[in-house]
């Protein structure tokens, strides 16, 4: 699937299960969006291992000849990682560590390992501090070893406290530090943002890896840092933006994406703050990915989460140079046609088009299509300011599409 081999890449296997819930198709998809993660953390990934089975082993997630089929192959080529596509257990993670004798991560361990690496501010730090903590917590039997038994004394005679009782107190004590300080630069960012007055603003949501930065570099002629890679962006940007002679805020969020850990939902709310304080929102889809219908339930479940879904927003695919329809023939009697076969112009012409008061199609990276973008986005905050400011109508005039 990607093309890359460096030899600082660290060695990894994959391992995902195939359920009544999770067909072949959408465990292979979870899978290949887990190498993309992996590759995104500084992974190779050498080999996937798939099982069928009615539900996850409890104690060891895969059942054991499965389990023993990783274990030769992790020795045979030197694996330095294994890494499961769902959430483990405490049991199952330690359980599976005594197998392998390599490092054990889920799904959710490597995207908190990701946004470590990712974030940049002080704020974006402490948010996935917090989210690490709060995954640590009830993981740590048996994971330190900095001590056995306080020792006894004056004052401290009887039973003492045990090893993890100390380190539960400590991410305890931890935690409760790290919310304080979320806390406190949450209103800090609340003054900031009623500082601005009374501008409309607009925020990009969307998926991972959509192009959302690409778009914001385009229409705010800024530099902010976008690459093919999952979670590019973690820190909110905002930038006054100017269509013609219309001036707002345009925000660049996180990425959302599929079983999101709860753990980062709860501390990346702060941040979407600019989600829900905005006046428009810009959906941002790549329709080149064929799953993409998937990435639009799994964004808006995010925005139900945060009581956003119910905001005035305007859907835009993205990526439409890169989008390669399935091909079909006609006479081909075994495979049904889908939506995997339709043409862009077909596309345009199902659901999609009525989605958010009718979408958009574009390409940021090739400038496909954004005059078109920008007179949509210019009409759409022009009605909310002069519904704001009555009395600004005149400065407004409607959207000069001579150049559309």
């Amino acid at each position: 699937m990607l093309e890359k081999k460096d030899v600082s890449l660290e060695k990894a296997v994959l391992i995902g299960v195939i359920t009544k819930d999770q067909d072949e198709e959408k465990s292979k998809e979870y899978l290949d969006e887990l190498e993309f993660l992996t590759y995104t953390a500084g992974g190779d990934v050498l080999k996937r291992f798939t099982q069928k089975m009615e539900m996850p082993n409890p104690k060891t997630f895969i059942g054991t000849g499965k389990m023993e089929d990783v274990r030769r192959y992790i020795e045979e080529n030197d694996v330095n990682t294994a890494i499961f596509d769902d959430e483990l257990s405490a049991a199952q993670e330690r359980n599976i560590s005594k197998i392998l004798n390599v490092k054990v991560l889920d799904r959710t361990n490597l995207i908190l390992d990701i946004f470590a690496q990712r974030a940049q501010t002080s704020y974006a730090r402490t948010q996935v501090e917090l989210a690490q903590c709060e995954y640590l917590l009830p993981r740590l039997r048996g994971m330190w070893t900095h001590l056995e038994r306080q020792k006894g004394g004056i004052g401290m005679r009887g039973p003492g406290e045990t090893e993890i009782e100390t380190d539960r107190r400590i991410v305890r004590d931890r935690i409760a530090l790290l919310k304080a300080k979320i806390k406190a630069i949450d209103k800090q960012l609340s003054t900031q943002r009623g500082n601005r007055g009374a501008m409309v603003r607009v925020a990009l949501v969307g998926y991972t890896n959509v192009g959302k930065s690409t778009l914001m570099n385009v229409i705010s002629k800024s530099d902010v840092f976008a690459e093919n890679k999952l979670f590019a962006t973690l820190d909110t940007t905002v930038r006054k933006v100017v269509i013609q002679n219309l001036p707002f805020l345009l925000s660049d969020t996180v990425g959302f994406i599929r079983k999101l850990p709860t753990q980062l939902v709860d501390s990346f709310k702060g941040t979407l703050d600019e989600v829900r304080e905005a006046d428009l929102l810009l959906h941002v889809v790549d329709i080149s990915h064929h799953n993409f219908e998937e990435h639009i339930e799994s964004v808006n479940k995010v925005l139900g989460e945060i009581k956003s879904s119910d905001k005035p927003t305007i859907m835009v695919f993205n990526k439409i140079d890169a989008y390669q329809p399935e091909p079909y023939k006609e006479d081909d009697l075994e495979t049904e046609r889908s939506s995997e076969h339709y043409t862009l112009e077909e596309w345009k012409k199902t659901w999609m088009h009525k989605v958010g008061n009718n979408a958009l199609f574009i390409s940021a990276l090739n400038k496909e299509n954004i005059e078109h973008f920008k007179k949509r986005v210019y009409d759409e905050v022009r009605d909310i300011h002069v519904t704001r400011f009555p009395y600004n109508n005149f400065l407004y005039p409607d959207y000069d599409d001579s150049e559309v």
